[in-house]
């Protein structure tokens, strides 16, 4: 890709001297024969087929660095005898895998988003960027395989969301919290367990569903349709069932949103917030304040549920995610309505009988089934005191949590 290659930083004196006493890797092939993939496949394969052998999560291509990888959350070296990448050797690599729109787009907007797959390996969603040193990127895995919500091990309560016939089911979370598996769970069990059309608009498509007892269309942004919006005003005219929207990214798609759900829908959204009370506000902080009263009126009325979930490291190795649960009943409703919402972590302490669990708690149960340290959970709790009083409260002490 000659425009990609044009990135080069010309001035190598703004690196810092421990990068450009890097070994900078110019001409050899990444793809060697011990990696055992072929010479006339892209060379980036040879990278993603390491990376899933090694169980990683992310792939980092960073001018004047070697490959690194994330694995149970944290940055390593994917080889320890890997060279460094110039920003030159990194733009050949993408160029033999970036479509041609989003060379365009990269070109225009130094920065991009797309799909990779390699067959019976995984799909692969991509970031390029440009930054001082050169062009970059990134690339997160996501596996062939979907986990079904039976192996995820989601609640009767959460697979309730699943069976509803309109509303709206936001998931949510920081980025790489694993919002994208939870809600494939949630769709493939739709897909396996009612009759319906299931619209899924994402950017980029990440799982890809075979039709099962559903009728599924999957559309990406950018390729398929303009924007999240546009795809979202035209699935009122497509006859859904069930809408997934990868990202309620701004004020007019979370209106068309509510509004989906509110003429009988079953709308699934995502957001970046941490806690499931915290959602709700978020919503509502994004509309003007004399809109407000009104959205408030409407989300009381269409929200059905909130799942805020984080991932947590495990004892031995990988990860497991925490799942706080908001349920929206009668009283929790009224709460959304009158501007209450500070009220409804108290709520929630009351509705565990209808499936609800805070963030706290369910810290906790990591903690007494040995999966994650308490240090471990105290680290991704949002309210740390809270959490240090419950484990004060049901233990007397971390170590009586481990059952």
């Amino acid at each position: 890709m000659p425009t990609l290659s044009a990135h080069v930083p010309r001035d190598a004196s703004c690196l810092a001297p421990a990068q450009t006493a890097a070994r900078i890797e110019d001409t050899s092939r990444l793809d060697s024969p011990r990696l055992g993939v072929s010479p006339n496949r892209p060379e980036l394969d040879a990278l993603f087929h390491r990376m899933c052998e090694v169980g990683a999560s992310d792939l980092h291509l960073s001018s004047t660095m070697p490959p690194l990888v994330r694995k149970d959350g944290e940055m390593r070296r994917l080889d320890e005898d890997a060279p460094a990448l110039s920003s030159d050797v990194v733009s050949r690599l993408l160029a033999e895998i970036m479509p041609s729109k989003n060379q365009a787009e990269f070109e225009a907007r130094h920065d991009t988003d797309f799909a990779y797959e390699i067959a019976g390996l995984a799909r692969f969603r991509a970031n390029v960027f440009l930054d001082r040193k050169g062009v970059g990127a990134v690339f997160r895995v996501i596996p062939s395989e979907i986990l079904t919500a039976e192996q995820l091990g989601l609640s009767p309560h959460v697979l309730g969301l699943c069976q509803l016939k309109k509303g709206l089911v936001l998931v949510t979370g920081p980025t790489g919290s694993g919002k994208s598996t939870t809600l494939c769970a949630m769709i493939d069990y739709i897909n396996r367990t009612r009759t319906d059309h299931i619209i899924t608009i994402e950017d980029p498509i990440e799982f890809v569903h075979p039709n099962q007892q559903c009728l599924i269309n999957q559309r990406e942004v950018h390729n398929h349709t303009r924007s999240f919006k546009d795809a979202l005003r035209a699935a009122l005219r497509e006859d859904p069932d069930v809408v997934l929207v990868g990202e309620l990214r701004d004020l007019e798609t979370i209106a068309i949103a509510i509004e989906t759900a509110e003429t009988g829908h079953l709308v699934f959204g995502t957001l970046h917030t941490t806690t499931a009370p915290s959602t709700v506000d978020r919503v509502i902080d994004q509309f003007p304040a004399d809109r407000q009263s009104q959205i408030r009126v409407m989300l009381s009325e269409s929200l059905r549920g909130v799942i805020a979930q984080t991932l947590c490291k495990k004892v031995g190795g990988g990860r497991a995610a925490a799942l706080e649960v908001l349920i929206i009943n009668s009283a929790i409703s009224n709460l959304i309505r009158e501007g209450k919402t500070f009220q409804i972590p108290s709520m929630m302490q009351v509705g565990r009988a209808q499936g609800m669990v805070s963030l706290n708690e369910a810290l906790m149960e990591l903690v007494r089934k040995g999966l994650v340290t308490p240090e471990e959970a105290a680290l991704r709790a949002v309210d740390k005191a809270g959490f240090e009083g419950l484990i004060k409260r049901k233990s007397g002490g971390p170590g009586a949590l481990v059952a």
